[in-house]
């Protein structure tokens, strides 16, 4: 189940994130996050801009919505979506994770 928290005017989540894939996709859920891979490599910071790029399109909100809290060095990050709820965040999710329960 992946956590969703709303927090300072946006919802808070999860990322596992997967650098140097053939394509940047959602995959899944993955202990309680959101399972992402990337096409770029985790060099100069190119994995941390294509996974706020990606996911803002995916989700279609501007790309300056979405930043890294923590975890810019790391697979595991903490992001935010600002300006949106945790149940439109959900929705948005789940058009790309049909069997993926959220725990808002």
């Amino acid at each position: 189940m992946v956590r969703l928290k709303e927090k300072d005017g946006g919802v808070v989540f999860f990322v596992k994130a997967q650098p140097r894939s053939s394509r940047s996709a959602i995959i899944g859920e993955y202990d309680g996050k959101i399972k992402i891979s990337l096409k770029a490599a985790p060099v100069d910071d190119a994995a941390n801009v294509e996974c706020c790029r990606f996911l803002a399109k995916s989700l279609g909100v501007v790309s300056s919505r979405v930043r890294i809290l923590s975890g810019h060095s790391s697979r595991i990050k903490r992001l935010t979506i600002d300006g949106m709820g945790a149940a439109e965040a959900a929705t948005l999710f789940g058009e790309h994770l049909e069997s993926v329960e959220f725990d808002l």
